[in-house]
This record gives structure tokens, C-alpha cells and sequence, in this order.
């Protein structure tokens, strides 16, 4: 429990850094910027009010439902092997036209449309030096990419990215892409808060000792993490500094584009293996994750982490976070405008598509659906909705000659599903991906051995 309870820690600490780190003036400035462009979003739809989300704290009168009795309101959800007009789809052909159609849903209502131009991405290594991590030699290098911002100058994004491969490369290798974070300069714990040793390899550790690559990737240099940002970043300099419009992008697809650019300088590095890319990101990070693997057909792999709502959870279900959290001032910047509109006068079950549909458009590549303890973590991020939901997308997994999860029933805390192309687990800590990355290193050498 001890173990459990610093996973925990951990998670809660560094999801929580970036926003910590600013002045209370600062922060009631960015909240303040929030609200003003999420109701300029609300009068862009005509929308007077939405409905308030559940509390995530189980001791508020308004705490998120957690009994499954009443959980799930609805009898069916979309069949993603269903045509809108109602035709089944009964071959991978036939999936291909499918997707158009799911990916247009999910454009105009949820994660919003990708522009017509994006600017050219230039990368530059900012330093490179060889060191250890662990006992494995390695090089890091420093990049950043810089936007062309050609067409508007005013705004400027540089993406952040460090590299790490193992010094002794005789062949390309796997990278895995993590959404990280980067800490400021002289950044500290709060008082009073330590930072627990390390028990074993990390993470890193892991995938060096299997002579593979990661590379860290800072969303927040992409596209801030808050609606003020949004006349910023990638999503502002394409729009030149305007307001967003119904379907314009969000965060999740801005930081997917981020990925995408990630991909491209991968192929031009004779290190890492672009056709072995793996996407990992907990959290808003592991949303982001699982966006990316839908909409970026180079990334081989994912490890979603505890991504929840508007993640691998069914947004239907009425359990832990729902929409109407989602559509808030705190976390609507993450999404398309027009996704608002579903916590009034739309409800959930109004949503033309659900999270089963996004893991269905990663098919036919595998995904690790990640989550921690409900005794630890909480049941904010709704583990049975994420089952659930891959469940749902097995179907077009097998569709298309691959597997799906196997079974049906939630299973017991720490069952290791991981021999369909779809694979989840319930690790004992909070959180944190760190107790899956056993098994996800596991299932990702099935497809990268071969």
C-alpha cells in the first residue's frame, strides 16, 4: 500500500506542476482568460448555460457516481461496423469508407478538424551529450522544432523534445514517445513533500536494457494546456491570434500534431526505427496518446494511461468524470467548441460517436489500455468504462484478422490481458503507468521481435 500510495503521489504531482508553478496572480489571470473565451465559445453555439459536472471528490454532496447499478443509462452504443445510413460493413474494404465517416464525427463534435495547412516543422539539436543512464551508455540530444510562423509572426512555437538512444545503435531501433513534462529551472517539491527512491529500473531503465529509444515530448510547448492559451501556440498561430471556430482543433489533436511532427524527424534519424513508434501519455497525456494512435497511422503502438473521459472511457456511462466536466471552463480547450453544446441542450447519449469508435480507428494496430487501483487511484477515470469500451472495439480488430481482448467481464485487479491486439490491465498503484511497463514492454516485443 505504501508503493501504491507514492504511485499516487507521483501522478498527482506532476499532473498538477505546471500549474503550480505560477504566481496566484497569474493563475486567477489564466482562469480568468478561461472563462471569458469558454463563454465566447457558448455564445458561438447560442448556449445560455451547461449543466455543472460531478465533483471528484467522493465526500462532496455532488461527488461522481460510483455505483455501477446505475451506471450505464443506455442499452446500446454506436456500432462502428454500421454505415450512418444503416448498411453493415462487412469487409476491410468496406471499414476503410467507415473510418471516413467516424473521423469526420469525431472532428465536428469531439477533438475538432485538423487545418487544411499546418505549418512546416524544422528540426534543430539544441545539444547532444553522451552520458549514463543507469548503468547504459546513451546519447541524449536537446531538440526543438521550430514552427514556421512565416504568415504570422507574432506568435512563435518551438516544440520541445529530448531524444535518448542507446550509445551502441548497430541498427535502428524502437522509440517510444512519452507526453512529459518539462521542469522549470529551479523548479522544487512542495514543502514537505520528498521524492521517493526509486524501487528497481526505471522506466527508462527498462527500455534501454532492451535497446530501445524514448524520447520525451512537452505537449505544453505545442499548445498550452488552458483555454487562455488557445490564441497562442499552434492553435493560434494557424488562426493568427482569432478565437477558434465550432469544429476548429483542440489541445488533444494539437498535441497529436506535435506527435506527428516527432514522427517526421524520427525518419530523417538513422538511430530509431520510424515504423516501430510507440505513443505513451498518462492522464490528459494518455487522451492525447490515444488520439494520436487514432489519427496517425506511422505510430505502431499505444500505452494509454488512465486517460478516462474523452479518453478510452464511455462517455455514456454515468460514472466517475462525465462530459459536462469535460465541456467545463477547466478542460473544454481540449476539444472541438461544438463538444460543449453535449452538457446542454445535447446530452452524452446525443454524441454520434463514443471512445470505443476512437480505439476502433487505431485497428488493426495494438493498443494497452492502462489503469490504476480504484482503492488508489479513485474512480474518477472509470477502469470498467475503458475495458468496456475495447470490448466494444473488438469487433473491428477481428474484422480485420486481429484480436481482441478475449473476454467480456471486468476481470479482477492485476489480470494480465495481453494476448489479443487490444490488452489492458488494472495495476495495483494510482496514478501512474509505472507498474505496467513491465507488461506493456512485454506486449509491445510480440510486434517489434517480429
Amino acid at each position: 500500500m505504501k508503493k501504491s500510495i507514492i504511485l499516487l503521489c507521483f501522478g498527482i504531482l506532476f499532473s498538477t506542476q505546471i500549474f503550480a508553478q505560477w504566481s496566484p496572480e497569474e493563475r486567477a489571470r489564466i482562469q480568468k482568460l478561461n472563462q471569458e473565451d469558454h463563454q465566447l465559445m457558448m455564445n458561438l453555439l447560442g448556449i445560455s448555460e451547461i449543466r455543472p459536472g460531478p465533483s471528484g471528490d467522493p465526500k462532496a454532496p455532488n461527488a461522481a457516481n460510483t455505483d455501477e447499478s446505475i451506471a450505464t443509462p443506455y442499452t446500446s452504443l454506436p456500432d462502428p461496423l454500421v454505415f450512418d445510413d444503416g448498411t453493415p460493413v462487412q469487409t476491410p474494404e468496406q471499414w476503410q469508407k467507415r473510418k471516413s465517416e467516424l473521423f469526420e464525427a469525431f472532428d465536428r463534435e469531439v477533438y475538432g478538424r485538423l487545418p487544411e495547412k499546418t505549418p512546416d516543422v524544422t528540426w534543430e539539436t539544441i545539444s547532444e551529450q553522451d552520458t549514463l543512464v543507469g548503468e547504459f551508455p546513451v546519447i541524449v540530444k536537446e531538440l526543438i522544432g521550430h514552427a514556421d510562423n512565416s504568415v504570422y509572426p507574432s506568435i512563435t512555437v518551438d516544440i520541445e523534445m529530448t531524444l535518448t538512444t542507446p550509445k551502441a545503435v548497430k541498427s535502428a531501433v524502437p522509440v517510444i514517445i512519452e507526453f512529459g513534462w518539462k521542469l522549470p529551472k529551479g523548479w522544487k517539491p512542495p514543502e514537505g513533500f520528498k521524492l521517493p527512491k526509486q524501487e528497481g529500473p526505471t522506466w527508462q531503465e527498462q527500455l534501454l536494457a532492451k535497446g530501445w529509444a524514448y524520447a520525451i515530448l512537452v505537449p505544453s510547448s505545442i499548445q498550452a494546456d488552458n483555454g487562455a492559451g488557445l490564441r497562442e501556440g499552434i492553435i493560434g498561430l494557424v488562426n493568427k491570434g482569432q478565437p477558434r471556430k465550432a469544429d476548429d482543433w483542440g489541445a488533444l489533436r494539437a498535441w497529436a500534431w506535435g506527435a506527428s511532427r516527432a514522427v517526421d524527424y524520427f525518419e530523417t534519424n538513422p538511430n530509431v526505427d520510424e515504423t516501430r513508434v510507440v505513443i505513451e501519455g498518462l492522464s490528459r497525456y494518455g487522451k492525447a496518446a490515444l488520439v494520436t494512435l487514432a489519427y496517425e497511422p506511422r505510430i505502431a503502438i499505444g500505452f494509454i494511461g488512465s486517460s478516462g473521459a474523452g479518453g478510452a472511457k464511455i462517455l455514456r456511462r454515468v460514472f466517475g468524470e462525465q462530459v459536462e466536466n469535460l465541456a467545463s471552463s477547466e478542460e473544454y480547450h481540449w476539444f472541438a467548441p461544438n463538444f460543449i453544446k453535449y452538457a446542454g441542450p445535447f446530452t452524452p447519449m446525443d454524441l454520434p460517436v463514443d471512445a470505443h469508435e476512437l480505439i476502433a480507428l487505431c485497428a488493426p494496430r495494438p493498443a494497452f489500455i492502462s489503469v490504476g487501483a480504484p482503492n488508489v487511484e479513485g474512480q474518477w477515470v472509470d477502469a470498467k468504462g475503458m475495458f468496456l469500451a475495447g470490448v466494444d472495439a473488438g469487433p473491428v480488430y477481428e474484422l480485420l484478422g486481429k484480436k481482441g481482448l478475449g473476454i467480456t467481464e471486468f476481470p479482477p485487479q492485476e489480470t494480465t490481458l495481453i494476448e489479443g491486439d487490444i490488452a489492458f490491465r488494472q495495476h495495483e498503484g494510482g496514478h501512474t503507468v509505472i507498474p505496467n511497463w513491465p507488461t506493456f514492454i512485454e506486449f509491445a516485443e510480440k510486434y517489434f521481435s517480429k
